[in-house]
């Protein structure tokens, strides 16, 4: 196989693990804390997991290791969208199972979930996985975004891991594939199958985290990957001086990405669609808001400008997302199939218009024509908008350009605006990991392998203290029940872990406000340039600065 110079010397690294996780697998021994409780709900939780809630916490410390000998047999799935460090999380599996028993084996199901409904398996080996450390990408085993929710899949399940004798599934996985892993463990648990199910958590948006979760994997490459592609449109801007560029950016659920960027890049404009949200913004005050932007610095004769735009912001302005609810209920059932008989635009403008209250359609005409198009576009599998479709970038920059033609006529502005649009999303997912994420990965997957060993089922390995250095981080895990809540899903109340929202009154969100007044009309751009993975530890070791503000 041709690899290229950079992974041939990342091949070579070797990452960091806690100074706990260092001692010899004979001297961790367990140090177990508090009963846990669910986010919320908890007598709704507590009744769905008779078996795996109300855990303790536990750390890993140095002693005695009272786990007993047994051979494992360990599954592991990558679930969901790619995020930099799944391999290593693979790695630090296999190496640990490996160091507690050299007759441990480690499964990898192929495609994700599906691969251990269908029994399509690999069994990894020391030539095969070593191949993968260290490198970004899912392709070690693939990915897939199959839910493991219904009794009959669990059964399925059950069965295969029978079949091979398997201890233990390991899901890395973001809050879904989590969820799903802390059903599937209450399953094994009630029907006495004496499989354990591990969670790993991850996802590049930086939605699964809380006080014990800090951050989860990926989180960080990925967004040290769009701050060096918005660092070089920051420069370019610097120096053509005659653009404005619109990026959208990963973040459908939460601005955690966005922020972050934000953080490292110091743009003129981030729109945080918390924010959006609390202050019941309209679309045209958040264009105005940008606007105001542009007005100013062409007044200081700086005609450009950069404005990062998270993914899902639009399902946080309030009319907007009105309006969304609203084209559901017109294309449910049969509705979608006439609409979509009809020839042209003008038929189906008709047709809109005609289904839409006065206040949804008063939304719906202000926006550019391909926005109302996108609105209309393929559904979901439910027959719901795909917001994730939708051009937000462009729809704010068009906003932007007809709010300041207004100014223009009104002799208020005399600027020049030209705008171009950017969304930065599978760029980051496969990025060759920082040495964080090779770092935290690896540990993840080491600690994963001493919570099997030690019997724990339904538990999320768990890494804290993550803006120390490595020696400093501290294993253990947490039950799963302890993130979740009770959400409406489809039309029913189902179990979920709840996602975490940028925190209006937290340290990184309150630093970017105070500073966001002075970036909106100055040109205080910062250049993180590529990550470095060779260096002084102040370059090549820096963990996130939303870490870094959360922590001080």
């Amino acid at each position: 196989m041709t690899i290229s110079p950079l992974q041939k010397e990342r091949l070579k690294y070797i990452p960091k693990l806690p100074g706990m996780l260092r001692n010899g697998i004979a001297e961790i021994g367990v140090k177990k804390g508090e009963e846990t409780c669910s986010v919320a709900d908890q007598e709704k939780i507590k009744a769905l997991f008779p078996n795996t809630y109300g855990k303790k916490e536990i750390t890993f410390e140095k002693g005695q290791n009272t786990s007993p000998a047994k051979k494992q047999v360990v599954g592991v799935i990558l679930s969901g969208g790619q995020a930099p460090g799944g391999h290593n999380v693979v790695c630090g599996l296999y190496d640990a199972l490996k160091a507690i028993d050299k007759e441990n084996e480690l499964y990898g199901f192929k495609g994700g979930p599906s691969g251990l409904l269908e029994d399509d398996y690999l069994i990894f080996d020391d030539e095969y996985i070593d191949q993968f450390r260290n490198t970004g990408g899912f392709d070690i085993i693939g990915s897939g975004r199959t839910k493991l929710e219904t009794e009959e899949q669990f059964a399925v399940a059950a069965k295969v891991c029978k079949k091979h004798g398997i201890t233990a599934i390991v899901i890395i996985g973001g809050d879904d594939s989590n969820t799903n892993a802390a059903v599937l463990a209450e399953y094994f648990a009630a029907h006495n199958t004496g499989v354990q199910v591990i969670g790993c958590p991850k996802t590049i948006d930086g939605d699964l985290k809380n006080e014990d979760i800090e951050c989860s994997f990926g989180f960080d490459t990925a967004t040290k990957t769009y701050s060096e592609l918005i660092g070089n449109i920051e420069r370019d801007a610097n120096s053509a001086k005659k653009y404005w560029h619109f990026i959208k950016v990963m973040g459908r659920s939460a601005s955690h990405v966005a922020l972050e960027c934000a953080l490292e890049t110091q743009p003129n404009i981030c729109l945080i669609s918390e924010e959006v949200a609390e202050k019941k913004m309209s679309l045209q005050q958040i264009a105005s808001y940008i606007a105001d932007a542009v007005e100013k610095r062409a007044a200081e004769g700086l005609n450009f400008g950069v404005a990062i735009i998270p993914e899902g912001v639009v399902e946080f302005v309030p009319e907007f997302s009105a309006l969304i609810k609203e084209i559901n209920e017109l294309l449910a059932g049969s509705k979608a199939d006439e609409f979509n008989s009809l020839a042209t635009w003008e038929e189906k403008y008709a047709f809109i218009e005609k289904g839409l209250s006065k206040e949804a359609m008063a939304v719906f005409e202000v926006l550019p024509q391909a926005i109302q198009q996108q609105l209309f576009m393929e559904r979901d599998p439910h027959g719901n908008v795909q917001v994730s479709l939708i051009e937000s970038e462009k729809l704010f920059s068009a906003m932007v350009k007809a709010e300041l033609d207004k100014r223009k006529t009104a002799g208020t502005y005399k600027g020049n605006f030209s705008a171009l649009h950017h969304f930065f999303g599978y760029e980051g997912r496969c990025a060759f990991p920082s040495n964080f994420d090779a770092d935290y990965c690896y540990s993840l997957g080491y600690n994963a392998a001493m919570l099997i060993q030690y019997g724990y089922n339904g538990y999320l390995s768990k890494i804290s203290n993550l803006s120390k250095p490595a020696e400093e981080w501290v294993a253990g895990g947490m039950p799963i029940t302890k993130m979740m809540n009770m959400e409406r899903r489809h039309g029913e109340d189902k179990p979920v872990i709840r996602k975490a929202l940028v925190e209006l009154d937290g340290k990184p969100f309150k630093y970017f406000e105070a500073n966001r007044d002075t970036w909106a009309v100055n040109t205080c751009y910062l250049y993180p340039g590529a990550i470095q993975y060779y260096g002084p530890d102040e370059v090549c070791n820096l963990t996130t600065r939303t870490l870094a503000l959360e922590k001080q």
